[in-house]
């Protein structure tokens, strides 16, 4: 686990463009092998341009998404005729697994700060399906890209009151606390009267805190105030928040009812009856 630790935090000190680069290069021969034997559906995108969650294996990307969807219509009541916001869309895992549960009356918009993501997904499911649309916004993201934007000034380019529901996979645990609290903020003004959020995060509290700092597998050793981070010089490697900061940033964004699901990422043995790794929040 020590190597593993010393090999994310090698991955961290590359600059975006180098880690894409490597990735491609590195995935290349499973590409071609995927390619020629079919293996890759219509519009799951190669291993080496996915560039979040995991190894990007065509079976495995399709799995994630369909869990993700599951999540959805179990926590949030996710319905065919929902008009749907997809808070960094990435390159369209839970979008691909949404084409086939939105019905022609609901809709999906999702945004990234990585072009090439939302390229993909426009080229490729957009194309197929009117009703999803995909956005980029160039925003800064030391993890992503050097863009000038700041995702703390960001206003989602949508009306207010458009959406049903709202979630997030793995998006909040890689961004500032201000940026976070900005997304907080704008989810409020575009959400619908009624409607639901899912996101989900790294959350601690005093009981864990311990554990979360000090264990070799997977851990926050920089604390800041009320929030840890992965690497002191990444600030989007990944990012443990506090129970008690996130409680006040719903409530400053004006969220009423907040309910937090465990993920397993902190269990000292792991919980088999817990669903996600990372920690699931319901809000409205």
């Amino acid at each position: 686990m020590i190597a593993k630790n010393k090999l994310r935090k090698l991955w961290y000190s590359l600059s975006a463009g180098q880690r894409h680069a490597v990735r491609r290069l590195y995935y290349f021969p499973a590409d071609f092998i995927d390619g020629i034997s079919g293996k890759r559906g219509k519009y799951v995108p190669p291993r080496g341009i996915v560039y979040t969650g995991g190894t990007g294996d065509p079976e495995e990307f399709v799995k994630q998404g369909n869990h993700q969807l599951n999540l959805l219509k179990e926590h949030i009541d996710l319905q065919p005729a929902d008009a749907v916001l997809d808070i960094g869309s990435g390159i369209g895992r839970t979008a691909i697994a949404l084409v086939d549960h939105l019905d022609s009356t609901g809709s999906y918009e999702g945004f990234d700060v990585v072009e090439l993501g939302v390229n993909w997904c426009n080229k490729k499911i957009g194309k197929d399906h009117p009703n999803f649309n995909f956005t980029y916004v160039p925003l800064f993201n030391d993890l992503y890209n050097t863009k000038a934007g700041k995702a703390s000034e960001f206003e989602f380019p949508y009306q207010g009151d458009r959406f049903d529901k709202i979630f997030s996979f793995s998006v909040f645990t890689h961004m500032g606390v201000d940026e976070i609290q900005n997304y907080l903020k704008e989810s409020k003004r575009v959400l619908t009267d009624g409607g639901q959020c899912l996101s989900t995060f790294f959350i601690y509290d005093d009981s864990n805190e311990a554990y979360i700092t000090s264990n070799d597998r997977f851990s926050f050793p920089f604390k800041k105030e009320r929030f840890r981070l992965m690497d002191e010089n990444v600030t989007a490697g990944n990012i443990a928040i506090h129970k008690d900061l996130l409680n006040e940033m719903m409530k400053h964004a004006g969220f009423s009812e907040v309910k937090v699901i465990d993920g397993f990422w902190k269990d000292e043995v792991r919980d088999q009856k817990k669903q996600e790794y990372q920690d699931i929040v319901i809000y409205s």
